[in-house]
C-alpha cells in the first residue's frame, strides 16, 4: 500500500527472509509486480496463488514427505514440483520455517531474454510465453534442479515493485479439485499477461 512500510526484496538474505516470513496470502498479493529473473530470462509477476498447510489443496495438507520436503524448508526458498507428470511449477516458500506455506507463481509478463524464451517454448506470441505455471517454468528454464534453492542467490533475482490494492484482482484458485472456493488467486487487474481471465 502507498505510504506503508513493508519488507523489501533484494539486498541481504535477512531482508528477503523477512518478506517471505509472513502469511502466504499476504505474500502472494505483494509479489504482484515483482521482477523475477532466472538466469538471463525473466519478467514481471502478474498472477499468484496462495497455499497454507491446513488447506486441502496444499501439498502440505497431509504432512511432510520426501517429495514435498522443500515446501517445509526455510522461507525465501524455491519449492518445485511436477504437475500431473507433465510440467514443473515454481513456488516460493513462505511463513515460518517448516510450516508448509507457499505461493505458486502462475504468470509473468516477459521482459528479459524474449528470444531465449521463445526458443524454449516454441511459440512467438509474447502473451503466451509465460501465461501459466507450466509455461513460465519452461520459458525460464526451471526444473527440479532448483528445488530448495535460496531465492536471494543466482540464478534467482527478485526486485519488488509493490502495487496498491486497487490494482489487484482476487478470485478462486484454478487447476485444483479441492479448496476451489478459496479466493487466494491474485492478479494485476490491468495486465494482459494472466494465465486465465478472472471471474
Amino acid at each position: 500500500m502507498r505510504g506503508e512500510t513493508r519488507p523489501g526484496l533484494g539486498g541481504s538474505a535477512k531482508i528477503l527472509t523477512a518478506f517471505f516470513q509472513r502469511d502466504p496470502a499476504t505474500v502472494a498479493r505483494e509479489l504482484l509486480g515483482t521482477f523475477l529473473a532466472v538466469g538471463d530470462t525473466g519478467g514481471i509477476i502478474t498472477e499468484t496463488e496462495a497455499y497454507r498447510p491446513d488447506d486441502p489443496a496444499s501439498h502440505a495438507y497431509r504432512g511432510e514427505t520426501a517429495g514435498n520436503r522443500a515446501l517445509f524448508g526455510k522461507p525465501a526458498t524455491a519449492y518445485i514440483y511436477r504437475s500431473y507428470g507433465i510440467h514443473w511449477c515454481l513456488n516460493f516458500v513462505c511463513g515460518k520455517t517448516q510450516t508448509g506455506s507457499a505461493v505458486l507463481i502462475r504468470a509473468l509478463e516477459p521482459t528479459v531474454g524474449l528470444e531465449r524464451m521463445r526458443k524454449r517454448r516454441g511459440v512467438d506470441e509474447i502473451r503466451l510465453l509465460c501465461s501459466g505455471p507450466g509455461k513460465l517454468t519452461k520459458a525460464l528454464g526451471i526444473t527440479n534442479a532448483l528445488n530448495g534453492k535460496p531465492l536471494n542467490e543466482p540464478p534467482f533475482l527478485l526486485k519488488l515493485q509493490p502495487h496498491p490494492p486497487e490494482d489487484i484482482i482476487v478470485g478462486p484458485r484454478i487447476g485444483i479439485t479441492r479448496g476451489i472456493e478459496t479466493p487466494w488467486r491474485f492478479g494485476l487487474r490491468t495486465s494482459r499477461f494472466l494465465s486465465r481471465r478472472f471471474l
